[in-house]
C-alpha cells in the first residue's frame, strides 16, 4: 500500500488553497467533502463529458469503508490518493471529517442553457419541455441556506437553480456540504443580475413566482394552485434578512405569501423555500 501523503505534501497543500474563494474562482476548481458529495461528484460528467472529479483524497480508514467509491474513481481514472488524518482535516472544514475529500471541477452552466430546451413562448399552445420548476435565489448570503435551497429543490424534482445577484459562491465548502450532493444532480447557473434571470425565465415559458410575506396571492389559494402552479414555473427567493427588493418583486408574474397562521413573524428562507418549491411539485404532478 502507498505511503499516506503528509499535509505538508505539495498536491494537499495546493488543493488546500481551494478553501478560499479567489483560488476557487482563479482555477475554477472546489472541494466536495464527505462520501455524498463525493459519490455525487464521481457521478457527474461535465457538459463535454469529462469527469468532474479531478483528484479525491482519503484516508486508509475511508478507502476501506468506502472501497465502492475508491472503484468508482478507478473506473473513471480519476486519481484517489491516500493521505494521513491531519492531511485530511487540513482539506475539511467539518469538525468531523468522514475521511475524503475530492478536488472537483465548476459545473454552473450558462442562464441560457437551462432553458434551451424550450418550444413555446408564453401563451401559446405548444407543449413546454424545459424545466418545469427552477428556484431563483437572489442575493441569499448564507451558505447553509444556499445549500439547503439546492437540497430541497432536488428533492422537489426542480430541473435548475440560480444564484443571482450577490448570492453566496455556489462552491463554499459550507454550502457544498449543505447540499449532500445536490449541488452534482441539477443543473446550477450563477447569474449576477437578478433581474436578467427573471427575464430569462418568463423569455423560457415559466411563470415567475415571487416569495414574498406581503404577496397579494395566497400560496395555498385552490384556483391559484390549479391553474398557475400546475404550469411550468420559477420561484424567485429573496436575501434572509430583507427579502426581495419592491424593484424586483414587481417583476414577477405573482407575488405569492405563505399564510401564518401561528404567531411566528415569518419563515425562514430555506423553510418557505421547501413549502413554495413542493406546492408545486404536487400541483405539478396532480
Amino acid at each position: 500500500m502507498e505511503t499516506p501523503l503528509a499535509a505538508s505534501n505539495a498536491r494537499v497543500k495546493d488543493a488546500r488553497k481551494l478553501s478560499r474563494r479567489s483560488a476557487r474562482a482563479e482555477r475554477r476548481l472546489f472541494l466536495a467533502d464527505g462520501p455524498k458529495a463525493v459519490e455525487g461528484a464521481l457521478a457527474h460528467a461535465l457538459e463535454d463529458g469529462a469527469s468532474c472529479v479531478v483528484e479525491v483524497f482519503a484516508t486508509i480508514a475511508a478507502t476501506e469503508q468506502y472501497a465502492g467509491l475508491a472503484a468508482a474513481a478507478r473506473a473513471a481514472d480519476v486519481a484517489w490518493s491516500l493521505v494521513d488524518d491531519r492531511a485530511l482535516a487540513s482539506l475539511s472544514d467539518s469538525v468531523t471529517p468522514a475521511g475524503l475529500v475530492a478536488v472537483c471541477r465548476f459545473l454552473d452552466v450558462p442562464l441560457d442553457s437551462l432553458f434551451a430546451g424550450r418550444v413555446a413562448e408564453r401563451g401559446t399552445s405548444e407543449a413546454y419541455r424545459g424545466p418545469a420548476l427552477v428556484a431563483v435565489c437572489a442575493d441569499v448570503r448564507d451558505p447553509g441556506n444556499a445549500g439547503t435551497v439546492i437540497r430541497t429543490a432536488d428533492a422537489a424534482g426542480a430541473g435548475a437553480v440560480v444564484l443571482a445577484g450577490s448570492s453566496v459562491d455556489a462552491y463554499n465548502p459550507k454550502t457544498v456540504r449543505a447540499t449532500v450532493g445536490s449541488l452534482f444532480h441539477l443543473p446550477i447557473a450563477v447569474e449576477p443580475d437578478p433581474a436578467a434571470a427573471v427575464a430569462a425565465a418568463q423569455a423560457a415559458g415559466l411563470t415567475v413566482l415571487a416569495a414574498d410575506g406581503e404577496g397579494e396571492v395566497d400560496l395555498f389559494d385552490a384556483s391559484f394552485s390549479d391553474t398557475v402552479l400546475a404550469g411550468p414555473t420559477a420561484w424567485l427567493f429573496g436575501n434572509e434578512a430583507w427579502g426581495l427588493p419592491a424593484e424586483l418583486a414587481a417583476l414577477a408574474d405573482h407575488r405569492v405569501a405563505i399564510p401564518i397562521h401561528g404567531r411566528a413573524e415569518s419563515l425562514n428562507l430555506s423553510t418557505a423555500a421547501a413549502v413554495c418549491l413542493y406546492a408545486s411539485a404536487r400541483a405539478q404532478r396532480g
